[in-house]
């Protein structure tokens, strides 16, 4: 059995996908969320699925990254997926957990990525600078802000008449497709 923290800041509609996804498989349990808002979307999926929630503040992030990493130790997690966190990865949490921080990003690296570039400003930057493909990447966390190894990338086509927001749809379907399918994959 794999143990699984999903880290997430927004509605956790990625964290949601996978409690489906994994929620049969014996071999995977998905053993905690972990938000640093106590107003996120996420915690109401979570509690739908029965998922012990844990609100940490960006403070206490960084001031108790020590604690919080014993925490997880304890809870005996395998892996960490951040699915729409966005807080930066304190260095010691991503030393403890060497290969074990999985990051989704609505692009493809190394396009399009580092600090701020998350959600709809992402799909906005592909449009404006006339893209002709767009798409996801999975990687693993450095310290770096999306500078990990990559895992996966998937592609969609970004059409003349794409918005932002059409965009956005395209990315959501691609990330509910393979982000599950990569997990699967390196466990």
């Amino acid at each position: 059995m794999k143990n699984i923290a999903i880290f997430a800041s927004g509605e956790g509609t990625n964290a949601e996908n996978l409690f489906n996804y994994f929620n049969q498989d014996k071999r995977v349990k998905i053993k905690l969320v972990v938000t640093n808002s106590d107003q996120a979307g996420v915690i109401a999926r979570a509690e739908k699925h029965k998922k012990n929630v844990q609100i940490i503040s960006k403070t206490a992030f960084n001031e108790y990254t020590s604690q919080i990493i014993e925490f997880l130790n304890t809870e005996k997690i395998d892996i960490i997926i951040l699915a729409g966190f966005l807080l930066k990865v304190p260095e010691q949490f991503i030393k403890s957990f060497p290969n074990k921080i999985i990051n989704i990003h609505p692009s493809l690296l190394p396009k399009y990525g580092g600090k701020g570039m998350y959600g709809i400003r992402v799909h906005q930057a592909v449009i404006e600078h006339q893209e002709v493909e767009s798409g996801i990447t999975i990687h693993y966390v450095n310290e770096e802000y999306d500078k990990g190894e990559v895992i996966l990338q998937a592609k969609c086509k970004v059409d003349d008449t794409d918005t932002p927001e059409s965009l956005s749809a395209k990315i959501r379907k691609l990330e509910f497709e393979y982000f599950p399918k990569a997990i699967e994959m390196i466990l």
